[in-house]
């Protein structure tokens, strides 16, 4: 069976400045060092035993260090080129607010140097830039503030957007203002995980109010600068089902994007979970497939979700498509297989334009630290060595062919 794409699709990969680039001062280097000691002992309890048997550094402290991570920030030329070898026409990257404006008001010209050349570097390689403005990370003295729960937090973000907009907006066409705001905020002030770690309904709410200001302040300010500029938001949609799945999609996949209304360009959906409910009871799923994380495989609730999102009428790009398989035996039937659901949404008219596997390189992810591996490529921490997995070469197939065989 054959399915053509769109022409016009892009194919690519997705990174985040922290989990990648190394030498980072932020928030979360701050809490990692802080953190480590007990993240590494709290893993036998947090993990299933084949899990610890097949991933036995997350007992060891250095695992939960970003430290140079995959140093991409000084590889990333080296990185570029294996993504173009791998037919990949656009990329997913974020700027590191942290770098670009290290203290409030005083912006460093050498980062926005750097990610000028890094813009630049794709577009001489035929890749179009998707730039997400924030990715979780934090400087230090945005977070020593308040972070974003600080009246403050978006009159400062605001200033921060003005001025990459005035300074790389000319390079930019596509633009994300945050990544998954929602699970910021579930991680961050209900679970308690990430930090701050200050969990308080209020502060979900006070958040919320925040980021969701931050991105319609964000919207304006690019549009009044580039009005050709395409202006998203990146969200984690969940396809749930059962007798909740109702309410819980409005909450968690609907509501974010229904209040920013008109200050969207198109959607950029991050998929990963499903959610089956029985009662009341969350996450009965099946789990027939699993990631090295234990997460279900379930790529099917990806034409769920597109075609729910289809009432919206705006152009789609799956920003975020992906799993941890450190042996990379599922990888490649899986990113098929979404690309088969994605090509069932396509059929039913849902404005799907492009895909990002998650993630171009093994990166540090959070609070998991280093072992779980997304990558289409392996990195050896000790070395920075890459090497290009099997299932990649797979994934070039189709994005050099623009087509899927199945």
């Amino acid at each position: 069976m054959e399915i053509n794409f769109p022409l016009g699709f892009l194919w690519g990969a997705a990174t985040s400045s922290h989990q990648v680039e190394g030498g980072n001062i932020n928030d979360w280097s701050q809490w990692e060092k802080n953190n480590a000691e007990r993240l590494a002992s709290e893993a036998k309890n947090k993990w299933q035993s084949w899990q610890q048997e097949k991933f036995p550094a997350m007992f060891e402290l250095q695992n939960y260090i970003s430290s140079q991570a995959c140093d991409h920030y000084n590889r990333w030329q080296e990185d570029f080129d294996m993504a173009k070898s791998l037919g990949h026409n656009a990329h997913r990257f974020s700027l590191e607010w942290s770098r670009i404006e290290p203290k409030k008001g005083e912006f460093d010209q050498a980062a926005i140097d750097h990610y000028s050349q890094m813009i630049s570097g794709l577009g001489k390689r035929g890749m179009e830039p998707f730039v997400t403005i924030n990715h979780f990370s934090l400087p230090q003295w945005f977070a020593n503030m308040g972070g974003w729960e600080s009246q403050e937090a978006v009159l400062c973000f605001g200033k921060f957007v003005d001025h990459l907009a005035k300074t790389l907006g000319h390079q930019i066409t596509f633009w994300l203002t945050l990544n998954e705001p929602w699970i910021y905020i579930v991680n961050s002030y209900w679970r308690g995980v990430w930090p701050p770690q200050k969990r308080s309904w209020w502060r979900c709410l006070r958040v919320y109010k925040n980021l969701f200001n931050a991105h319609k302040t964000a919207y304006n300010i690019i549009k009044s600068y580039h009005p050709e500029a395409q202006v998203g938001l990146a969200e984690n949609n969940v396809y749930f089902e059962g007798w909740l799945s109702g309410p819980a999609h409005w909450l968690v996949n609907r509501q974010f994007l229904s209040l920013s209304g008109q200050r969207l360009d198109f959607i950029g959906v991050n998929y990963y979970f499903h959610n089956k409910i029985k009662g009341f009871n969350f996450r009965k799923n099946d789990n027939h497939q699993v990631s090295d994380l234990g997460w279900e495989l379930y790529p099917k609730g990806l034409f769920y979700v597109l075609r729910r999102l289809k009432k919206y009428r705006k152009p789609i790009y799956i920003t975020e498509g992906g799993l941890a398989d450190a042996r990379d035996l599922q990888r490649a039937n899986f990113i098929k297989s979404q690309l088969f659901y994605i090509s069932e949404a396509l059929a039913e008219g849902v404005d799907v334009r492009g895909y990002f596997y998650w993630s171009l390189l093994d990166n540090f992810e959070w609070d998991k630290g280093f072992w779980p591996r997304f990558g289409l490529a392996e990195i050896d921490y000790k070395t920075q060595e890459r090497k290009i997995r099997s299932s990649a070469w797979e994934y070039a197939k189709i994005c050099k062919e623009n087509k899927l065989i199945i």
